[in-house]
């Protein structure tokens, strides 16, 4: 591995600045906060605009903010993006942490699609497939992407007359009741399922957002209810709020400061 470059790494610093505060600064504030020379920052500064990484501030002369560079690279990244093959490096990594089968899941109108899957290697495991279906109130990855939805979006998809259909005996078929279920899932952050979908099997979600903020995607951990318990379940919820994180990262979302 070759060795990094000075420069570089101070212009990469200097740009990751813009990230925080108002988005705009000047010369004497990089110096101060990255306690870099003056005349190097000057010149780094210079060299960035040169290139338009960094434009000058309408009516604040000596500030910068970031130019179109940035923009034009990030939005060629996110177009290279495939979600179903983040998820999978991401599964694998919570899956090799946890020994317990992961999926990435999305929601279409009132189900969840499963679109990533990495197995657990233990002889009693879940048993599904990338590709299927389920109706999102039965599992955690849907009731925690239904938790996401805006309020009238989510009763257009279940009004208070649906007919949700049971899987198990668990399943929660009363759109009340789901609401309920829904709205402490939004106040926790993570989604719990207990046997809602299959009758041997418990799971844990957390949503996955992209660079604007918004939930595209849910993280889960199935888990036997033979290897199931409740200081279980609150492990694998860190579990999965940290694999749903670094999912979220890779697809731009930046956690406010």
């Amino acid at each position: 591995m070759g060795r990094l470059v000075p420069a570089v790494t101070r212009a990469f610093d200097i740009l990751e600045l813009f990230l925080d505060g108002d988005g705009t600064l000047s010369a004497p504030d990089i110096v101060r906060r990255l306690g870099l020379p003056r005349t190097t920052v000057h010149e780094l500064v210079t060299t960035l605009a040169a290139r338009s990484y960094l434009v000058p501030v309408p009516g604040q002369p000596g500030r910068y903010r970031l130019g179109v560079r940035p923009y034009q690279l990030g939005s060629r990244y996110a177009e290279q993006l495939d979600l179903a093959a983040e998820g999978r490096e991401v599964a694998r990594t919570v899956a090799e942490t946890c020994d317990e089968t992961v999926h990435v899941a999305l929601l279409e109108d009132t189900d969840v699609i499963y679109i990533a899957k990495v197995d657990s290697t233990h002889a009693v495991r879940m048993v599904s497939a990338a590709g299927r279906r389920l109706p999102a109130h039965c599992t955690a990855v849907g009731k925690m992407l239904l938790a996401s939805l805006p309020a009238q979006e989510l009763a257009a998809r279940v009004p208070d007359g649906a007919e949700l259909a049971a899987m198990t005996p668990d399943s929660l078929t009363d759109p009340a009741q789901l609401r309920e279920a829904l709205a402490e899932i939004r106040r926790r952050g993570v989604a719990v399922e207990r046997r809602e979908s299959n009758p041997d099997v418990s799971c844990v979600a957390a949503p996955v957002r992209d660079r604007t903020g918004r939930v595209v995607a849910a993280l889960s951990i199935s888990v036997p209810t033979i290897r199931w318990s409740e200081e279980r379940r609150t492990e694998l919820e860190a579990l999965a709020v940290r694999g749903a994180a670094e999912l979220s990262g890779r697809l731009g979302h930046r956690e406010a400061a």
